[in-house]
């Protein structure tokens, strides 16, 4: 059956692909023509869980636990097992995820396949570093076990790999122990870039969880200023009220027009620094509070409207991230088309375990902008300009539009090694934009 689809941005659309459900681990490929690509859960946000034209080989029905080892925090899990389903099953037994993304609806492969990071990169690297084994199947019927230790140049393709070394059907990980579902966290309101840089150099040490939001529309003596916030888990009374752990809103149909525009973006940004009156607030906080705040939304991508809204996710070397930042920041002030999730982090020294990891030393910028046609992809192409000069590089999983020469900047010292590793009837309309 050929149906359209789009990613969680809702942008771009894809037309002429096949749906095709994975009965089961065991189960060989579905008969598919032309090029095949997995899809998990469909919250990608750019183009590389499209393909056009090809089948999409769906995974939800991999949704499946194998084995968990209470005394070790070993989980072998089938890949279209969500992160919200492994919570609900480790969580009691005191374990949780070792690295978590901001949302627990994706599945165990896509977080394989785009080697998603968190708020503790510094401590705990990225997703790929805590996978034990994956069972993959190749699109000959073959069926690989790569395990970690071994110096698989297979795995290290696969993860990060963006689904096109092969469907991965199964996986096993190594969780991390946690007294419950709370957290100690501090938030800091801070004034300015310098402010940030010097909140995170003190936190790296002393917290497992630092990140930042920051007022994109804010100049001058304000520019990049925000909320630092930091946290660790924490004892607490596992059957206290979750709060915020149900949805609070959703959004049943999608507006005629973005919702987040000029008209809103900067009395929310602005009420939203200053909910926080004291400079320094400490409380305890629930995990799906603390890593899912979206997640209490319901169809949180339908508020901008029917064209979708583009991410923009950068990451900047160390040498020069302060001010490649501002100059991101004072783009942005200056076009007029800001973001309200705007989320400012520094990764730490940790090497990423995939030949195509986006996670490196450096600080990372993630924005979320409002498809308004031809002004905010001026305003994007400009921040991938100040992007290369940098010297750094985009996301592939959040990305819907950047040029091949990024993407060659931030990965081509691996491409030649990752593509003997492709298998060789598998694509996407992300990758087919970078190489053809």
């Amino acid at each position: 059956m050929s149906s359209e689809f789009s990613s969680w941005g809702r942008f771009p659309v894809a037309y002429g692909q096949r749906n095709l459900p994975v009965a089961g681990r065991l189960a060989p490929l579905p008969d598919f023509s032309g090029a095949a690509l997995p899809r998990g859960n469909g919250r990608s946000y750019g183009d590389s869980c499209l393909n056009a034209g090809g089948s999409l080989l769906t995974t939800r029905a991999l949704d499946h636990f194998i084995s968990f080892d209470p005394c070790t925090g070993v989980l072998e899990a089938e890949a279209g097992v969500t992160l919200a389903d492994v919570i609900s099953l480790v969580l009691p037994h005191g374990w949780f995820l070792p690295v978590t993304p901001g949302t627990r609806w994706v599945t165990l492969g896509g977080a394989i396949g785009n080697d998603v990071h968190g708020k503790n990169h510094h401590v705990a690297g990225s997703f790929g570093h805590h996978v034990r084994s994956i069972e993959l199947l190749r699109s000959d019927g073959s069926r690989e076990h790569l395990a970690a230790g071994t110096g698989s140049e297979r795995l290290r393709a696969t993860i990060g790999g963006l689904g096109l070394t092969g469907l991965i059907t199964r996986c096993e990980i190594q969780l991390r122990r946690v007294p419950g579902p709370w957290l100690d966290t501090e938030t800091v309101r801070f004034g300015s870039l310098d402010e940030f840089f010097a909140l995170s150099a003190e936190s790296a040490s002393t917290h497992e969880y630092t990140v930042a939001w920051i007022d994109c529309l804010a100049k001058g003596s304000r520019l990049g200023r925000g909320h630092f916030i930091r946290s660790d888990h924490a004892p607490g009374d596992p059957l206290a009220p979750v709060p915020g752990g149900r949805q609070r809103l959703s959004f049943p149909a999608t507006p005629p027009v973005s919702l987040v525009n000029r008209l809103t973006l900067r009395p929310f940004n602005t009420a939203y620094y200053w909910r926080q009156l004291a400079l320094r607030q400490r409380r305890q906080q629930h995990y799906q509070g603390y890593f899912y705040p979206l997640d209490g939304i319901g169809n949180w991508n339908r508020m901008y409207g029917p064209r979708g809204f583009l991410q923009h996710q950068c990451v900047l070397p160390p040498s020069c991230a302060k001010d490649a930042t501002a100059s991101l920041l004072r783009a942005i002030s200056a076009s007029g088309n800001g973001s309200f999730l705007a989320v400012l982090k520094e990764f730490g020294d940790i090497s990423s375990s995939g030949l195509l990891s986006f996670p490196r030393p450096g600080t990372t910028l993630a924005l979320d902008f409002p498809n308004t046609g031809p002004s905010v992809f001026k305003l994007l192409s400009r921040l991938d300009d100040i992007v290369t000069e940098a010297g750094g590089t985009l996301y592939p999983a959040k990305d819907a539009r950047m040029a091949p020469k990024l993407f060659q900047q931030g990965y081509g010292h691996a491409l030649s090694a990752f593509e003997s590793h492709m298998d060789p009837r598998f694509s996407s309309d992300f990758w087919r934009r970078m190489t053809e």
